[in-house]
């Protein structure tokens, strides 16, 4: 069954990484190919497979944070995502901050033990958004092995669903109660993109607590 995006959505990106702003510069497709050329974005292998493999129709330019959108599928997790592989990104997104901060908190309690650390702690940017389209929903009941540690057969249905150029999926939190999260694969469908909070966000590994900070509004 196909639904609505939340009417607004929250993206958490860690603060390490500052906005660059080249898309916002550019009016069309093929001026935006000669600045990232020169400003040698296509110097990184990945970036230039990654974007040939984003149809021109979905680029996002001349618009506020349009390189934020953009950075979410040129600069994939290299074993990718829950629904989305390593050879292209895709924008994942929650309809509720505190979802959002459950999650990214989740991923660094991992990060810091796979690291071999008592703690985590990192400061991170909230983005709103606006999301058109129409996204498959997935749940738990119907597809029990998409929401598993193993992410072989979630990738395989968002990969599938990307290949016949649908919008996306909405899919139940596993970090937060009755929290819904989303993964776009359109860039073009994630509008109205600001700047919100910055949070610094700390956990520990040997409990679930995440302990948050409002830094600052946006």
């Amino acid at each position: 069954m196909d639904v609505a995006a939340p009417d607004v959505t929250y993206r958490l990106i860690p603060s390490q990484f500052p906005p660059i702003g080249l898309f916002e510069t550019v009016a069309s497709a093929d001026d935006l190919e000669a600045v990232m050329e020169l400003s040698r974005w296509t110097n990184d292998r990945l970036v230039t497979e990654r974007i040939a493999r984003l149809p021109k129709a979905d680029w996002v330019f001349g618009r506020p944070n349009a390189s934020i959108v953009m950075a979410a599928f040129l600069h994939a997790p290299p074993m990718g995502a829950r629904f989305s592989g390593p050879d292209l990104g895709a924008w994942y997104a929650a309809a509720r901050i505190e979802t959002g901060i459950a999650e990214v908190g989740h991923h660094l309690r991992r990060e810091a033990f796979a690291r071999g650390k008592a703690e985590g702690q990192r400061t991170f940017r909230v983005y709103q958004a606006r999301i058109e389209g129409a996204y498959r929903d997935v749940r738990p009941e119907d597809r029990p092995d998409c929401f598993t540690d193993d992410y072989g057969p979630s990738q395989a249905l968002g990969e599938g669903l990307r290949a016949a150029a649908r919008d996306g999926l909405v899919f139940p939190s596993l970090r937060h109660r009755d929290g819904l999260c989303l993964c776009a694969f359109r860039p073009r469908k994630i509008l109205d993109v600001v700047q919100a909070e910055h949070f610094s966000i700390t956990v520990r590994t040997d409990m679930r607590q995440v302990v948050v900070e409002r830094l600052s509004a946006g």
